[in-house]
């Protein structure tokens, strides 16, 4: 059911309406927040907001391009060894001379 969530953000407070798991809300505002402290206190001077949230998504969605090539590689990879392992018991489940 979704329900209306509230979270303060560089001093700013912000709805949203979203029906995830309340865990799941947690760990994004959390990460989101952890992103945006990270991107605004890393250098020397002080930014605002907007270039602070906009370097903040384009680390996310760094992360995300980058987990995504990660899982395709790791699926490729269990592909294979599947492919090796379902060879393998063929070959012994097979009766000598067929």
């Amino acid at each position: 059911m979704e329900r209306l969530v509230k979270f303060e953000v560089l001093g700013q407070e912000y709805p949203l309406y979203t029906d995830a798991p309340e865990e799941d809300v947690h760990e994004i505002l959390h990460l989101v927040k952890t992103q945006l402290e990270e991107v605004s206190q890393g250098g020397s001077r002080v930014l605002p907001a907007n270039k602070a949230a906009i370097l903040t998504s384009l680390n996310m969605a760094g992360q995300y391009v980058r987990l995504k090539r990660e899982f395709r590689e790791y699926r490729q990879r269990v592909e294979i060894s599947l492919g090796r392992l379902t060879t393998q018991i063929e070959k012994t489940a097979k009766p000598p001379g067929i």
